[in-house]
């Protein structure tokens, strides 16, 4: 029976796209046989403290030697003293779902001190595995052949169409954390330039793991005068998350920079048309007829496929059908784990 050590930074049921998909594939291993032991190195990643790392290192030295260890890239890249130390004794993989330095907002200094530790600490690993396509390309400068790297994108849970907000408003819904790369402050000036008032905007996502972001959005819908149209729900469990999908009529995102573009998925796998920008797979999530993919950071740009998402019902009603057809192809999370059970027997 296969087994596998999955060592997860912060709580494997934390509300970040990151942890779902630890959490789906830590599931859907278990699903198809594998013995899967779940380790939590508790908040603090990819900035621990000394106290974390010396739990971080406690936790990993009670591992088992040749055991396979999967450890997530949020931990893995932070903690290159730990890594080096138990890299003989045990098979280390990797899980980068985005380079520590790549983050959007960081300060140089502070990205140049991540790439130095992140390089360092993937030496180590006999694998990398990356959530995403655009990432490979971001890998090389860590040294990593293309052998050494593989891609393991997320799945989807399927879901049941969206029913829609059944209202005179265009209910607008983007899901992410406020954070500086999830754009939020460009979606709602770009919002603020439609030329139509009938659509309202939930943003569903944390308030708390960035508050800066957070005030800096609260500011901004009230210099724009948006404090009517747009709520900010923050965070939301599953079931209230799928109410939320299920009364909405598109889905907006207006990340600086993504992996895959999982909300995105989420989304299609309702049939909801989407407007998003080129980040990630979210062009390719789409195709040619589920929606509008634009530049990231192109306001103009991004106010206008609104104003056409908004304005057209009739344009809304063929991508929202052509999100029905590309839901049918959507990778569902066994199918994904199937890949990543694959690259660790290999």
């Amino acid at each position: 029976m296969p087994a596998i050590t999955f060592v997860v930074a912060g709580r494997l049921d934390a509300r970040t796209g990151g942890s779902l998909y630890n959490r789906r594939m830590a599931e859907s291993l278990a699903r198809q046989g594998w013995v899967v032991d779940v380790q939590e190195l508790g908040d603090g990643f990819p900035f621990p403290t000394t106290d974390a790392l010396r739990r971080a290192s406690d936790r990993m030295a009670r591992i088992p030697s040749g055991s396979q260890v999967l450890v997530d890239g949020l931990a893995f890249g932070a903690m290159p003293e730990i890594v080096a130390s138990v890299s003989a004794r045990l098979e280390l993989i990797a899980l980068v779902h985005l380079p520590l330095a790549a983050s959007v907002g960081l300060d140089p200094w502070v990205a140049g001190r991540l790439a130095v530790s992140e390089h360092r600490a993937l030496s180590y690993a006999a694998l990398v595995v990356v959530t995403g396509a655009s990432t490979v390309s971001l890998m090389a400068a860590y040294g990593l052949s293309h052998d050494r790297v593989v891609v393991v994108e997320p799945g989807t849970h399927p879901a049941p169409l969206a029913r829609g907000s059944q209202s005179a408003d265009v209910q607008l819904l983007t899901v992410a954390t406020l954070n500086p790369g999830k754009g939020h402050e460009i979606l709602l000036e770009a919002l603020a330039t439609v030329p139509y008032s009938d659509w309202r905007l939930t943003c569903a996502g944390s308030l708390m793991r960035h508050p800066e972001t957070a005030d800096n959005v609260r500011a901004t819908i009230s210099r724009l005068g948006l404090e009517a149209r747009v709520a900010l729900v923050g965070e939301f469990d599953e079931s209230e998350l799928a109410a939320c999908y299920d009364r909405s009529d598109v889905m907006v995102q207006a990340s600086l920079r993504e992996t895959y573009g999982m909300a995105v998925a989420e989304a299609l796998a309702r049939g909801l048309p989407v407007v998003a920008t080129a980040t990630g797979s979210i062009a390719a999530l789409l195709g040619d007829d589920a929606g509008v993919v634009v530049p990231p950071g192109d306001r103009p740009a991004l106010s206008d496929a609104l104003s056409r998402m908004i304005g057209d019902a009739a344009f809304r009603a063929r991508c929202a059908r052509g999100a029905r057809h590309v839901r049918n192809h959507l990778l569902d999370w066994d199918a994904a784990a199937t890949q990543l059970a694959a690259a660790l027997s290999a």
